[in-house]
């Protein structure tokens, strides 16, 4: 049985400041428990129901705390809980910038809203890029709507948080590394050939990539619309991401 001060705990990690005072946040759902499970990350403490116990056979597990579905939904922060609820520590890792010489890597400027967050992940993840450096002003990662939204695949791909001209700085200096940068007066990707070691930096829908951003990139590119009629001017910044992660894996 929960006791009321677990419960209040776990539900103070639904807000920012607890989560990094505690470094843990909370993952739901029996695919992205299970994938974090799987992962280098580490498991704090599992809060389950008794099916996902016995699916993943859990029982002898002494972090794994078998809870009725009544319980579940006091500590959820989903309308349906789905069985399960970890905490799971913050991850310890370096920015090596040899790491990513050879490599695609995605930059996030000033990207605000958390689904969309979860959703690079999810789409960098499937394309095999394994990191995303995100501005200081980037939606958290840890943010219970960016873990759902990831489905798991937070485990796999590396997210650090950086002043983004300063790492761009030094990139442009210290490395051969094309950095892209996705504008609206940039070249058509489609007639672009894209160079596989390189930076792709996306902008905010609502901003896009600020000014001192865009001094420090190689070439400027954008997706072409080809309906006529359509009437809007941008792109949701993970479809944006789909698109170009694809056309950079094309080779």
């Amino acid at each position: 049985m929960l006791s009321k001060n677990k419960i209040k705990f776990i539900n103070s990690l639904k807000k920012k400041k607890n989560r990094t005072s505690e470094k843990l946040f909370i993952a739901e759902g029996e695919k992205i428990v299970h994938e974090l499970i799987r992962s280098d990350f580490k498991i704090h403490s599992i809060y389950s129901t008794e099916d996902f116990i016995l699916k993943y056979h859990l029982k002898e597990d002494k972090k794994v705390f078998q809870i009725t579905q009544s319980e579940l939904k006091k500590i959820s922060a989903l309308q349906t809980p789905n069985q399960v609820l970890a905490l799971v520590k913050f991850p310890e890792k370096r920015l090596n910038l040899e790491n990513i010489k050879e490599e695609t890597t995605l930059a996030l400027s000033d990207i605000n809203d958390p689904g969309n967050l979860g959703t690079i992940i999810r789409i960098a993840d499937w394309f095999g890029i394994k990191n995303i450096i995100c501005s200081e002003n980037t939606a958290d990662i840890y943010n219970p709507k960016s873990i759902k939204a990831s489905m798991g695949s937070i485990g796999r791909v590396n997210i650090f948080y950086r002043n983004l001209y300063g790492f761009l700085k030094v990139i442009r200096e210290k490395t051969d590394l094309t950095i892209y940068g996705t504008t609206l007066s940039g070249k058509n990707i489609y007639k672009t050939r894209l160079n596989k070691k390189s930076i792709i930096v996306l902008g905010s829908e609502s901003h896009g990539i600020s000014q001192d951003i865009i001094t420090c990139l190689s070439e400027q590119i954008y997706i072409p619309k080809f309906s006529r009629e359509a009437t809007i001017d941008s792109l949701n910044v993970s479809v944006a991401a789909g698109i170009i992660c694809s056309e950079i894996k094309k080779g």
